[in-house]
């Protein structure tokens, strides 16, 4: 990466970080003693980063054309996560929701939104199958696991990661792939979580595992297309799901895990991240 300035540790580099993701300029801010240094995933990009700052030192609008309306929404800050990232700030709105509605009415909402319908029966519980789920046409079950979540650790590591990952994705590639990655991971890894014949589980992490396996390899094959995920993240990610499939997560109260949700979302991250990278090296 390329360092561009360094700027006082007082300086507010609010409007200037979202002006850089508007743009779609690969970036890095670093902090120190010293203050904050801007680096530059891609050279070629140096004179749009040129142009950017000089207007930032000025004091003008930021926005690239089009973005008028983003602008607009941006003096809230309630609204100012959707203007960013819409469709990463409507999956965390959505899980929030859910979350909420779990709390307030209970076991309904998790059977509404399991990926096959449950409900007890003569005092046991009765499963439907996959089969009469998806040809009585819920098929929107085959994604809805994903908005469950079962405790508000559970609920915050997810959202963190999500918002973390799914930021960088939205500013440098879009909102459209955004919403491919986690459709499909959720799907893929709903699917392989049910085979291995369990029902009640949910979470966004087999989501967030995608988008922590696409970040990293555009990051490590792509380096120009400006996404950046620190290593150590990476093998803590890693390592924690691993940790979680031996006996010992269990023993000091991590158990009933979805790990097959996490490898399958982790493996369709990983697929379309190499996919894009070498799109992206062609280019």
């Amino acid at each position: 990466m390329l360092k561009v300035l360094m700027l006082p540790r007082d300086t507010d580099t609010r409007d200037l970080r979202q002006a850089l993701w508007a743009h779609r300029i690969g970036h890095r801010f670093t902090e120190d003693e010293d203050g904050y240094t801007l680096w530059l995933a891609d050279p070629a990009q140096l004179d749009d980063l040129t142009r950017l700052l000089e207007r930032w030192q000025r004091g003008e609008s930021l926005m690239p054309s089009g973005h008028a309306a983003r602008a607009k929404l941006n003096a809230s800050p309630l609204l100012r996560p959707f203007a960013l990232a819409p469709v990463t700030a409507s999956l965390l709105a959505a899980c929030l929701v859910v979350f909420g509605l779990m709390w307030l009415l209970g076991d309904i909402v998790v059977a509404m939104l399991t990926i096959v319908p449950v409900a007890v029966a003569g005092g046991s519980l009765s499963l439907g199958t996959l089969a009469d789920t998806l040809s009585s046409g819920q098929v929107w079950r085959l994604f809805s696991p994903a908005l469950l979540h079962f405790g508000w650790m559970h609920l915050i590591f997810n959202l963190l990661w999500l918002w973390y990952f799914g930021r960088q994705i939205e500013a440098l590639r879009g909102g459209k792939l955004m919403l491919v990655l986690a459709v499909v991971s959720a799907i893929v890894g709903n699917l392989a979580q049910y085979v291995t014949g369990t029902v009640l589980f949910g979470g966004m992490s087999g989501v967030v595992y995608a988008l922590l396996g696409y970040v990293w390899l555009m990051s490590r094959l792509a380096p120009s297309s400006g996404f950046f995920v620190p290593q150590m993240l990476v093998v803590f990610m890693l390592g924690w799901m691993v940790f979680t499939m031996t006996e010992m997560a269990g023993m000091v109260g991590f158990g009933n895990v979805a790990n097959e949700a996490h490898v399958g979302g982790l493996v369709v991250g990983l697929a379309l991240g190499w996919y894009d990278a070498r799109r992206a090296r062609r280019a």
